[in-house]
């Protein structure tokens, strides 16, 4: 018992001492704990490619309005819309907001400057109007104009440009384009290039204007007939058979007489005479409307056409211009604040002339404000510039004359006079698709001139000035 009870107080006394009082008794040393392997860095996983690949040579349109969009291998390029001239756009930046299914297009107008957006969803997409099913549902955002709701289509044929530079790969798909490698070396080509040319155009066959001298010249076909030796506000009739105009019967006093010439007859016959001026025709031919100058206002007066004798007051109160017919009810006149739309049948309705006019121009007496044939929210306006652009040239007295296109509804004002150009009195053809007016030639002279709604188009008619439209 006391070799067992030794042998246990040894071994406790080995196993609790220093680690310097076994070195010479302790077992073999147990290999070291091994340090777990450092972790590697976390790699960064790739971020998945995003496309850069975009739908062109679209055609997109919508109803409710009628409308229609190109866009063009650089995005899009021109906005059309029933009525209304075409919109030309400067693409811009380009983003895929769901790679595969949806795109934003950015762009300007550019006679504006106003900001576009084109957003184009790659899903089915049905027009009711046509019942056709289309590849994109298509959402434009003009920042003046409004939101167009449509369906659009990949057509390569409607874009010969795209014929003419194409440079694709024939494997690539038409229906997309690399935005890195896409470059056009024509970046500064002009703009009014996507515009297509006008051809369904009908050029007036019955004209009346002023001559150099300042006669009065009726003009139809080949035949011109000098009506009389002066004359002003012309108005010719539909059918381009009857023109009215105004007689001045006093060098120093305001008497004048309205003026009906008939090219049937050959026979001019006195309608009114007195204070009055500014005869117009209604749209059917039925009535004149004109300007009479009673009570110490310049009051809204209509007969029946044939029947001067029942002139009747149609507007009392005071305006200073008479700018024809809006519709077969309606009259547009204005004073120097407002533009009246004044109708037999509804309430008067008042636009201020600053709201038109805007910081760009100035209002005066003798501007025009003359209403679209086809579409009366659209408006010609000859005035005079405030700040006019450099090189704007001037007449006698130091002013720059101009005329530009408002519509009404989106309040979108673009100057349509060339800016080379001192431009005035100017008309609407019966077609709506051409503007005459009367242009300044230095030093003093003066050509009646006919531009195109878009801008395009401009070459120099006949007749000196006041040139007005019939058939």
């Amino acid at each position: 018992m006391r070799i067992f009870l030794f042998a246990l107080a040894f071994a406790l006394f080995h196993l609790t001492a220093p680690d310097g009082a076994l070195l010479a008794q302790a077992p073999a040393q147990q290999p070291a704990a091994k340090t777990p392997p450092k972790a590697p860095d976390t790699v960064p996983v790739p971020a998945a490619p995003v496309s850069k690949h975009y739908p062109i040579l679209v055609i997109a349109h919508g109803n409710e309005p009628v409308w229609s969009l190109r866009l063009g291998m650089k995005g899009p390029e021109r906005l059309d819309r029933a009525n209304y001239p075409p919109i030309v756009l400067d693409p811009g930046e380009t983003s895929a907001d769901d790679p595969g299914k949806a795109w934003t297009y950015h762009a300007k107008d550019t006679a504006t400057g106003a900001d576009v957006s084109v957003k184009l969803f790659r899903e089915a997409c049905s027009d009711a109007a046509a019942e056709i099913k289309y590849t994109f549902r298509v959402v434009v955002d003009h920042a003046q104009i409004g939101t167009l709701n449509g369906c659009g289509q990949s057509m390569p044929e409607q874009f010969p440009e795209f014929r003419k530079k194409n440079q694709l790969n024939p494997d690539d798909n038409p229906d997309a384009k690399d935005k890195d490698k896409d470059k056009d070396k024509d970046k500064d080509k002009d703009k009014k290039t996507v515009l297509e040319p006008i051809t369904n155009f009908k050029p007036p066959v019955a004209v009346a204007y002023l001559d150099a001298a300042g006669r009065v010249i009726l003009s139809r076909g080949a035949i011109k007939r000098t009506v009389a030796a002066s004359g002003a506000a012309m108005s010719l009739s539909h059918d381009g058979k009857k023109l009215l105009y105004t007689r001045s019967d006093s060098k120093t006093g305001p008497e004048r007489t309205i003026v009906l010439y008939d090219w049937d007859s050959g026979r001019a016959k006195d309608l009114l005479h007195g204070n009055v001026r500014q005869a117009f025709w209604s749209p059917n031919d039925s009535r004149v409307a004109f300007l009479n100058f009673q009570d110490q206002k310049w009051q809204v007066w209509t007969f029946p056409a044939g029947a001067p004798e029942k002139a009747a007051v149609f507007y009392p109160e005071n305006v200073v211009a008479l700018q024809g017919w809006a519709s077969a009810t309606t009259v547009l006149a204005t004073d120097l604040q407002n533009a009246y739309w004044i109708s037999e049948d509804k309430p008067a309705q008042t636009i201020p002339l600053k709201e038109i006019y805007g910081e760009t121009f100035q209002v005066m007496n003798s501007d025009t404000l003359r209403v679209h044939p086809l579409n009366s929210g659209l408006l010609l306006i000859s005035a005079y510039y405030t700040n006019a652009p450099a090189g704007t040239p001037v007449d006698s007295i130091g002013l720059n004359a101009s005329f530009f296109l408002y519509e009404i509804r989106a309040k979108r004002r673009v100057v349509l006079c060339p800016t080379d150009t001192w431009g005035r009195s100017a008309e609407w053809s019966r077609d709506g698709l051409q503007v005459f007016f009367s242009r300044l030639v230095p030093p003093k002279a003066f050509q009646n001139s006919r531009i195109f709604w878009d801008g395009t188009g401009s070459r120099r008619y006949e007749g000196a000035s006041d040139l007005t439209v019939g058939q």
